[in-house]
């Protein structure tokens, strides 16, 4: 990214590249996506989603920050939208039985993008040693 000089005030607009922006959109509304595939396995209060393959997809394809930046976007837009899966939405949602989960999609995607970042998706065996960890952080912080 070039930096160009301007002949007034920066704006917040100025110091957030579009691109960017896009992008982490892009992963949020994938995660929406997944969302919507809800499988109900009694007992569990949790459902199965594909909510945890758009969080690998997404950290990925857009690197660490952008990639945990599009979870957080996620979790924020599902407090006041009904993005969530079975369309919920709320801070009810994040201190329920699913919250854990969606805050773990977040470090998550993260440290799947911190992988990314390094080429440890380019090959097979490391790719799936790096969503399976992925898949173990979700887990890990959701499960409790």
């Amino acid at each position: 990214m070039s930096s160009v000089a301007l002949d007034r005030p920066l704006v917040l607009a100025d110091s957030i590249p579009l691109r960017d922006t896009v992008l982490v959109a892009a992963g949020a509304g994938l995660t929406v996506l997944g969302a919507q595939v809800s499988i109900h396995i009694p007992p569990s209060p949790v459902p199965v989603t594909g909510q945890t393959l758009a969080v690998v997809v997404a950290g990925a394809a857009l690197g660490a920050r952008r990639g945990a930046a599009s979870q957080l976007l996620y979790l924020l837009l599902g407090l006041f939208l009904p993005v969530y899966s079975d369309g919920a939405s709320g801070i009810d949602v994040i201190w329920g039985a699913t919250g854990g989960y969606i805050v773990g999609f977040v470090i998550a995607a993260g440290a799947i993008g911190w992988v990314a970042e390094r080429g440890a998706d380019r090959r097979r065996l490391t790719a799936i040693a790096a969503f399976a960890a992925g898949q173990l952080i979700i887990f890990g912080i959701g499960v409790p």
